[in-house]
């Protein structure tokens, strides 16, 4: 499973007791805000795309959405997102866990400045029921980012 993969990666580190499983659905922001008891923009999703290729993954702010202009710009082509199949195949977690650790090789992590806003947030942990609170640091330090990207508007 997908959770257990994080888990054992955030055990190497010692901060698997840090992640939070529900008994409810977090695989949207609106169901993640309400099962955290935070505002949605402090989600910190995971959006999974498809570049010549391979899967590029895009975190951002939850009230974000992504700027086609500005993602075209960065990416070299058309925002393209993953379907299901392809986001377990090419990334490693289903859609509704998807986030930016123990990942498959292969796969971009991109962090978008929509999440700077905020001294934490909150990604999945690879399951619909799942969550870690990060710094923006922490954030930076776990999820082995390529770089900062501006591809969002809307926040």
């Amino acid at each position: 499973m997908s959770i257990e993969r994080v888990k054992a990666y955030f055990k190497e580190y010692g901060m698997e007791s840090r992640i939070q499983e529900f008994e409810v659905s977090s695989a949207t922001v609106e169901l993640a805000a309400a099962a955290l008891h935070c505002e949605p923009q402090r989600i910190a999703k995971t959006l999974s795309f498809l570049v010549d290729g391979h899967a590029v993954l895009v975190v951002a702010a939850g009230d974000a959405r992504i700027d086609n202009q500005k993602y075209k710009a960065q990416f070299g082509v058309k925002a393209k997102m993953l379907s299901p199949d392809e986001v377990e195949t090419l990334v490693g977690h289903a859609v509704g866990g998807v986030c930016p650790f123990s990942v498959n090789e292969g796969a971009q992590i991109y962090l978008d400045v929509s999440l700077k806003r905020f001294d934490t947030v909150f990604p999945a942990c690879g399951s619909s029921n799942s969550a870690i609170e990060l710094s923006i640091a922490e954030l930076e330090k776990y999820s082995g980012f390529t770089k900062w990207v501006d591809v969002c508007k809307g926040y």
